[in-house]
This record gives C-alpha cells, structure tokens and sequence, in this order.
C-alpha cells in the first residue's frame, strides 16, 4: 500500500467520494526512475459517473516538476497541471474491446491511489522535454563545447575545407 492508500474503486465512484493529498517523488518510484525531481505534487481523486452512467474517477494534479532537457542536458522546470477523467471497467476484456477515446481503468477493491496519480503525471509529460532555446554551447565537465556541426558549418562558409568536402561543379 502507498502512502496515499487504497479506494475501493466501484464503491468511491458510486458514493461521489473525494481524496486529497500530496505525495513526494519517493512515493513515485516509477517517476523517480525517469530521473524526475519534484518536491511534491498536489492531488485529487473524485468518484463520479459519466453522461453513459458509468462509473468515473476524476483525477486532478498540480506542482513542479524537474526533467532533463535533452537538447542541452540542463535542468528542466516543467509546470504540471494534468486533468483526467477515467471511466472503471470491469475487466480488461472491456477496456480492449472499447472503440472510443475514453480513458480507462480496471477497476478494484483495492485500487492504489498513487499509482492513478503516477499514471497520470506520466502520460502529461512532454515525450521529449526541451527549453524553447538552448545556448549553442554547453558545458560538460567544467569546460564549454561546441556542436560538431557548427564547427561544420563554419568550414563551409569559410571554404576552408577539405576540397573533397566541396562540391565540384559537373563537367
């Protein structure tokens, strides 16, 4: 059991029931594994039923996030504000079969709160996190590189390459 317990899923859809916490990235091993940092993210879980009278778990989180961007390897401050709604099912047979776009959980007696969060904050994230700009250079071990390709490019405007590098003119 996490730190943030268990619902009995059905039963807190049925009664409207509503959870709220925080948890620490240590309570989100599988975030933590991705390198995430958070200091700690806010939740809420509400019980519910769609417009289809079907069974819901609204799931609400909000806090700071720090990635790596993968331009620059630099920290990333990623601001998370995911919203879902996910509708119980009951057996997986029903959630592949489903022709929908309806997010959906399998539902339980013992449904892990954390873990529906951790989902959560997983499918909000960027696939592939990135400032908007990245300085040219960056710094690895205590010294300042510059990407090869610049270096590149500098040859060719310069015509100081190597003459295979530069394009002969067809004869």
């Amino acid at each position: 059991m996490s730190r943030a317990g268990t619902i009995d899923g059905p039963r807190f859809a049925m009664e409207r029931e509503v959870i709220t916490g925080a948890l620490a990235i240590r309570d989100l091993p599988r975030l933590a594994g991705m390198g995430c940092e958070a200091a700690t993210l806010q939740y809420a879980v509400r019980g519910g039923e769609n417009a289809d009278g079907r069974a819901t778990l609204a799931v609400e989180v909000n806090g700071q996030l720090q990635l790596t961007c993968q331009r620059c390897l630099g920290a990333l401050e990623f601001s998370l504000a995911a919203r879902s709604t996910l509708e119980l099912a009951g057996s997986q047979t029903e959630i592949d079969a489903a022709d929908d776009e309806r997010d959906r959980v399998l539902a339980s007696k013992s449904m892990d709160v954390a873990a529906i969060v951790e989902d959560e904050v997983i499918l909000a994230l960027p696939m592939v996190p990135m400032h908007a700009s990245c300085e040219a250079g960056f710094v690895h071990a205590g010294r300042e590189n510059r990407s090869p390709f610049a270096a590149l490019a500098g040859l060719q405007e310069s015509g100081a390459g190597p003459r295979s590098l530069r394009r002969k003119p067809n004869t």
